[in-house]
């Protein structure tokens, strides 16, 4: 049997992970799922992830791919790989993919979800899914900072130190806040993300909403690309990754 391409649609509650990537003295989603699909395959698999999500962080739409010699049908897979996955990991779709196509390299821009529960008293229900935020938020002046991080810019200032990239220079296409009940949700989506930047920019709102600074600040944070400037790295518990894009029809 020739080797196939294989692209997964997966999802994922992070809370028992150290994040996606593989790692030596800890359990991860990667390799979680490695151990199921060579299983499945009868042989050594090695996946690519979308992009590498946080200790604790979770994704509603997660995408990777993996390659095998194996001809169990494409449509028998994601049932029986998820007979071998523990609960907190699932895989919706598997697809025969051009031998070119790569996860995060083929990746055109990927949308995260920062969800905060805004109540003086915490829901059980919500224990490691959201930000429990007791302190009154105004989402409208949240959604006036979130729309100064919209565009072309060097997102230094909201990065933690981590994986070295060429270079800090994003372009994020959208940044909604939109409260439902006692829920806050943070919706931004950009070609790519630097080491801890959506938490960084949902901490610099809520230092908006709470009048640590004003949203008219944040570009001139931004041009000193000093991380000191903005608001705090919020907690992994509510970040999601909700939506992935490419050119092939994975999804």
């Amino acid at each position: 049997m020739e080797q196939r391409n294989i692209a997964l649609r997966l999802s994922y509650t992070g809370t028992a992970y150290h994040g996606w990537q593989v790692q030596k003295n800890a359990s991860s989603v990667a390799e979680t799922l490695e151990k199921a699909l060579s299983s499945v395959v009868e042989h050594p698999v090695k996946v690519t992830g979308a992009g590498r999500t946080d200790a604790g962080v979770h994704a509603q739409v997660y995408v990777a791919n993996f390659r095998t010699t194996s001809g169990i049908p494409i449509d028998r897979l994601p049932l029986a790989v998820n007979t071998r996955l523990p609960d907190d990991i699932s895989v919706y779709k598997a697809t025969v993919v051009p031998d070119s196509f790569n996860a995060i390299g083929s990746c055109l821009k990927k949308e995260y979800t920062y969800r905060i529960y805004n109540s003086r008293i915490r829901d059980p229900f919500y224990v490691n899914r959201v930000w429990f935020y007791p302190k009154p938020l105004d989402e409208h002046i949240m959604a006036k900072a979130a729309k100064q991080f919209v565009g072309t810019h060097d997102f230094a200032a909201v990065r933690s130190v981590g994986t070295e990239t060429r270079t800090t220079v994003r372009t994020v296409h959208y940044f909604d806040v939109e409260r439902r009940g006692e829920i806050i949700d943070c919706r931004v989506c950009a070609d790519g993300f630097l080491y801890n930047m959506v938490r960084a920019m949902v901490g610099t709102c809520i230092y908006a909403a709470e009048g640590k600074l004003d949203p008219a600040d944040i570009p001139e944070i931004l041009s000193s690309r000093n991380r000191t400037l903005a608001g705090p790295t919020a907690p992994p518990d509510g970040l999601y990754m909700t939506n992935l894009w490419y050119d092939e029809d994975v999804l």
